[in-house]
């Protein structure tokens, strides 16, 4: 599905580009910016998808990223993801799961598959990476929606999150990948 790949990998994944606002929950800002976590491009792969006919949801669920950067867990104060987003898509008249959060790139950088989507079956993360290190691992699967939980969310966030992650973070992803994983890459 060309959708998925244009989401993907034409959309930067940027945890540090995390705007809990309405506007910050826009197709049309992931598309802007051409970056975005998780959630805003679930958004943006549900809005190609309704544009184009498909029946879409967003999908949420708790994980533990064993694979994330040193900073990004220090921000957050925890390795677990809430409301960690994908999206639900109706194809063939089932709902499959389409994660198109971590662009190919990021993913060579930290020796994980990337996550192929065929539009059967459920595309998401792999529990491994490629040398055999824990990567994700699905704490819990909530509710699907059809828009943005967006108070739930905040509220899970100021819950369980460090205070300053409620806050726009600040700070260059790629460049601590890179910095993390120059010993990785072969």
């Amino acid at each position: 599905m060309k959708l998925y790949y244009a989401v993907r990998d034409g959309i930067r994944y940027d945890p540090y580009r995390l705007l809990l606002t309405v506007s910050g929950m826009r197709a049309s800002t992931t598309i802007e910016d051409a970056r975005g976590w998780c959630v805003p491009k679930a958004i943006l792969l549900a809005a190609c998808c309704r544009a184009q006919g498909i029946a879409a949801r967003l999908g949420f669920a708790d994980v533990r990223n064993h694979l994330s950067t040193a900073r990004m867990r220090e921000f957050m104060g925890t390795d677990v993801f809430y409301y960690h987003g994908y999206t639900a898509i109706q194809l063939g008249g089932k709902w499959v799961k389409a994660t198109p959060a971590f662009n190919i790139e990021l993913c060579e950088k930290f020796r994980i598959r990337p996550l192929e989507f065929d539009g059967k079956e459920d595309s998401i993360y792999h529990p491994f990476d490629l040398e055999g290190r824990r990567h994700m691992e699905y704490i819990r699967f909530r509710e699907e929606h059809d828009d943005v939980p967006l108070e739930d969310m905040m509220e899970t966030f100021a819950k369980h999150y460090s205070p300053s992650m409620v806050e726009a973070p600040e700070g260059d992803f790629e460049q601590e990948v890179e910095e993390e994983t120059r010993d990785l890459v072969s």
